[in-house]
């Protein structure tokens, strides 16, 4: 039985020679050259000039460093692993990253290139004010700021039928949490069957929130170590570690994440970060009889419904229901195909 739960800068010495190219031969006889900037056991970064790339080991043939000197056009060699390990690793950079180093998604962001990973500590002390509670008459759960003007994902199931629906945030100033609650609360876009709510803040004389990055489930590996941030059983700014346990779990017809990442009722829409203080999954059930047996939403799918956010938008008119029913056909009018479209 399962239960759903409520600018670093780095100045580098000029060589006589020129710079060492990297070709990387990927799958279907694809390839790309550029700088290697760091090398991971799940992950190349690649710096191709007018953008940086981040290739999934996964899809990767072969590595190959060609080094250009002004006797010859070009000479190529093959690079071993161990070479390319001692790449430098790509400098640390503050969560609350610029566009020079986030990929803007519309409403969210991701990191480019990848950051270093990190303690836990390190990361609870830098976002736990992105983390917020969310409260309804019914009940509670978590949620997580996508971006400074306010936008937050929870799940469905936490403001479902709710209307009245209030956030507490703790903003960190001068190094003391202050907490607020806001109340002017708009649900944004919802999908009852993704269990998946956006919702964006709205009270006049709001700051600039505190926001997090979304990460990518396909960088993601079995074993990789994870935390949670959120508020079970009221108990907020919670924090529990665990490690992936399996990014393929199948439960009622959809994929999750699962993890022994300890999650209770209250954790619901809460972020699943990884290392590097990315968002890979939102928290959203857990096998009662177990333990160790946690789920949550890969970030793939969060990104997609973000993406598709005006096909899930918010009927006013039919507040409790994730169909938006088409109106009946006039007088002379022919009927349509489709009676039913998911909003």
């Amino acid at each position: 039985m399962l239960k759903w739960l409520c600018p670093t800068f780095v100045l580098l010495a000029a060589s006589l020679e020129a710079p060492a190219l990297t070709t990387v031969q990927l799958k279907e006889k694809a390839s790309v050259s550029g700088k290697v900037l760091a090398q991971k056991k799940d992950q190349v970064v690649l710096d191709v000039g007018y953008t940086v790339l981040v290739i999934p080991r996964n899809q990767i043939v072969r590595i190959v460093e060609e080094a250009e000197k002004p006797q010859s056009k070009s000479s190529t060699k093959a690079v071993s692993s161990e070479v390319l390990a001692a790449a430098p690793e790509v400098p640390s950079v503050p969560q609350q990253a610029t566009k020079s180093n986030a990929l803007e998604r519309g409403i969210f962001a991701s990191n480019t290139p990848a950051l270093a990973e990190r303690t836990v500590k390190e990361l609870v002390h830098q976002l736990g004010a992105a983390v917020v509670q969310v409260r309804t008459p019914g009940g509670l759960g978590s949620g997580f700021f996508l971006n400074e003007d306010g936008y937050l994902i929870t799940n469905f199931h936490v403001i479902e039928g709710e209307t009245q629906i209030s956030i507490e945030v703790y903003h960190q100033t001068n190094g003391q949490l202050d907490r607020r609650s806001y109340r002017q609360v708009r649900i944004v876009a919802m999908n009852k069957f993704a269990d998946l709510a956006l919702l964006k803040i709205e009270d006049t004389g709001a700051p600039k929130f505190a926001y997090t990055m979304l990460g990518d489930t396909d960088l993601l590996g079995v074993g990789e170590r994870v935390f949670a941030v959120g508020s079970p059983l009221g108990l907020e700014r919670t924090v529990t570690e665990g490690i992936v346990s399996t990014k393929t779990r199948q439960m009622q017809g959809e994929l999750y994440l699962q993890t022994t990442t300890q999650i209770n009722p209250g954790n619901s829409g809460g972020p699943l970060f990884n290392l590097r203080g990315e968002v890979i999954g939102v928290t959203n059930m857990k096998i009662v009889f177990g333990e160790g047996l946690g789920f949550a939403i890969p970030i793939d799918s969060v990104k997609y419904f973000l993406n598709h956010r005006d096909a899930y938008a918010y009927d006013n008119d039919n507040p409790s229901n994730a169909y938006r029913y088409l109106p009946p056909p006039g007088k002379g009018q022919p009927a349509q195909r489709d009676t039913v479209t998911l909003k």
